[in-house]
This record gives structure tokens, sequence and C-alpha cells, in this order.
């Protein structure tokens, strides 16, 4: 038995498919109700997924009428409606696109526009104004549009400001202002935008649990593993004990620690920050001197070392480099700037002749004229 059809027109986005009882009996896999296709949108912040899954409706209309400029207060009504179906009443929101619920699922806790929401999946429905809009996560994200919409299975409700924005004949999501521990997320529509800005709060806390976990996976069966954790706790200045305690079991964990370059000066890393050193400084002269330190791991140690300031400590990683490496690329290129960091000019600009004979590209040749040019003027400053 057919139903009839719902006449208010500016609803239409509300009830597209509710011309057949059989809604609910439907056996094969059809087209889109009234062509408004599935989308999906997925952004990572940090460790954290968000991703937003809308049927997603055009500008024009599926007999090509052109809309442009009745979207909003018309076609979309402005504030809470009666949709003369359902169970929401007067009190029927805007589901944020057709057909089914727009739905949200954040795989970890965040912070909508300043206040907490759980992580899980959340059906995402709207009350537009004029001026503002109120945005809302309810619990329910399985129902069909905003039909059975109750507020009292509402998780947040968060105000925000509308935009204006250039041409989007598709409704889409969008993310946007996108950083490490948040991203805006706005619903993009005619020359409209709803941004809604998402952090994740302890971004940095929420990969150390990550590292945490894979450590007692395979990741923790391999000395990899274990440096590269270590390497993250002592870039972020976090948990240095535990670095420490990591780093060491990347050189020497039985079965799994190996001692090499990269190990040891992680562990000489994490003696530092943990105030040890004496310890700090044996580890890192033996990471320096161990068969497995290459010409190009001195060489960028002695960059790291140059960056920092210390331009005693880089001079001389960059002579034991000339020593233990004598006429290999970059020897003399890492001498030369740190010569050049301490004044030494002539010494610099002798290192620098050395180094354009072993270029092994024209980049670099062509860098290294540019440098000499500079310290044949007795200018220093080339780092």
């Amino acid at each position: 038995m057919r139903r009839s059809p719902i006449v208010w027109i500016p609803l239409a986005l509300f009830a597209p498919l509710l011309a057949s009882s059989a809604l609910v009996a439907q056996f094969v896999e059809l087209a889109p109700s009234g062509d408004n296709q599935r989308s999906t949108v997925l952004q990572g912040i940090g460790p954290v997924e968000v991703e937003v899954r809308y049927s997603s409706p055009n500008v024009h209309a599926p007999d090509g009428t052109d809309r442009r400029g009745k979207i909003w207060g018309e076609l979309v009504p402005y504030g809470l409606v009666n949709l003369n179906f359902g169970t929401c009443g007067e009190q029927c929101p805007w589901r944020g696109g057709s057909n089914e619920n727009t739905t949200v699922r954040f795989s970890h806790d965040v912070e909508v526009e300043g206040t907490k929401l759980a992580a899980g999946i959340y059906g995402l429905h709207f009350i537009p104004g004029k001026d503002e809009w109120v945005v809302i996560f309810s619990h329910d994200s399985t129902s069909w549009g905003s039909f059975s919409y109750d507020a009292k299975e509402d998780a947040l409700r968060v105000t925000v400001k509308p935009a204006a924005i250039g041409y989007h004949e598709f409704l889409d999501y969008e993310f946007t202002d996108r950083q490490a521990d948040r991203a805006t997320l706005a619903l993009e529509w005619e020359e409209l935008q709803v941004p809604v800005r998402i952090v994740v709060p302890e971004v940095i806390e929420l990969y150390v649990a990550g590292l945490r976990q894979q450590l007692r996976s395979r990741p923790g069966f391999q000395w990899e593993g274990w440096n590269q954790a270590a390497g993250y706790l002592l870039d972020n200045k976090v948990h240095g004990e535990e670095a420490l305690a990591w780093a060491q079991n990347a050189v020497a964990l039985p079965g799994i620690g190996v001692e090499n370059f990269q190990t040891l000066s992680t562990l000489a890393r994490a003696q530092e920050g943990a105030g040890k050193a004496v310890e700090a400084k044996a580890t890192r002269d033996k990471a320096l001197r161990h068969p497995t330190a290459t010409v190009i791991d001195l060489h960028q140690y002695g960059r790291q070392l140059l960056r920092a300031g210390d331009t005693a400590g880089a001079i001389q990683v960059f002579e034991l480099n000339a020593k233990r490496f004598p006429n290999q690329w970059p020897v003399n290129a890492g001498l030369m700037r740190a010569y050049a960091a301490a004044g030494k000019s002539k010494e610099s600009l002798k290192a620098a002749r050395a180094a354009l004979t072993q270029a092994p590209d024209d980049v670099n040749r062509n860098n290294l004229k540019s440098l000499i040019a500079k310290l044949e003027k007795g200018d220093t400053a080339i780092n």
C-alpha cells in the first residue's frame, strides 16, 4: 500500500523516501534516494579518527531546478520545525544532509567547541539560524533522518557562527584549520559554512599510550621499536624515566636489544635528560666510535650540535669524522660549517675548497661555490 507523498516542498530534504511504505523492506541495493550520493570523510587529528558519513544533496534539484538563494531559511528552514511525520513533533532539527542520519564517529574522547565529548558514533543534527546554529550530537545514530529525533538522547549541543564561503554545488563536510591536536569540521553548502572546532586534549599522551600498547606486541620484539619509542618521548620531553628504560631496552634487552650507533645515541640522550651527565658522555663517545657509525651519522650529529649552539662539541665531532673517514663526502663540508661557526674563516675556507672537490652533485657544488664566495670576503655567517 502506497502512502501519499508529503507536500511541504521546503522540507523535501527531510522526506525523500516517504513515498513508499516499503522503505524498511528494500531487498536489493538501489540508487540513493533523490540521487543524494552517499559520502564519507575521514580525518586524523593526532591518533584520533573523526569520520563523518552523510548523503550529499546538491543545489540543483533532481529535476534541474536551480535552488540557489533558496536553500537557507526555505529548503532548510530556520529553527526547529514540524516535519508532519514521525515522532519529533514541533521539535525537529535538520539532519545535516539527506536520507539516513548524518553520523560522526570519534575514535577517542575529544572536545567540541570547548566541551568534552566521549568516543563513539553520534547522529549529527543542526538547528539552523540566520546568525547562529546549534549543533546537536545525538546518542541515536541509526535512525532515518530527524523524524524520530528526541532531545532526551542528546549527548551534546554547541552553538556556532555560520560564515559566508564560495559557492558549493554539493553539500560537503570538510576538515579545515588542521593542526597536530585540532581541526575544524565544516559543513559547506551553497554559499554558507558552519564550522565546528574539535580539539584532542593531551594528544601526546594518547600517542604515548599507543606506544606502550605497541611495545607489548610485535614492535616490542625488535630493538627498532624500543629505540623509536624512546626517541618520541625524548623529542617531546615527556616521561624521562620511561624514555631511559626504553632506550636501555633498545641497547640491552635480552634477545632483542642491539648496541649500535642509533641505540647508543638515543640512550645518551635519555641519560642526559635524566641528569646522568657522566654516563651520557661515555655513552655518546661510545656511539661516535662504534663500528656501525657512518660518515653521515657523524655528520648529522655534528650538525645537530651546531643547531643547538654547541660549536665546540660540533668541531670535535667533525674532526673525529675527518679522522675516521678521511677524504669522504661530507666530512669537509661539516668542518667548513663548524669552523665558520667558531669564527675561524681561514680554516673554514680551506675545508670548503676541499669539500668542493668532493661534492657529489651540482646542487651541492653550486651551494659550496656561493659559500666560498662569502668566506673569501671574511663572512662566516653561513650556517
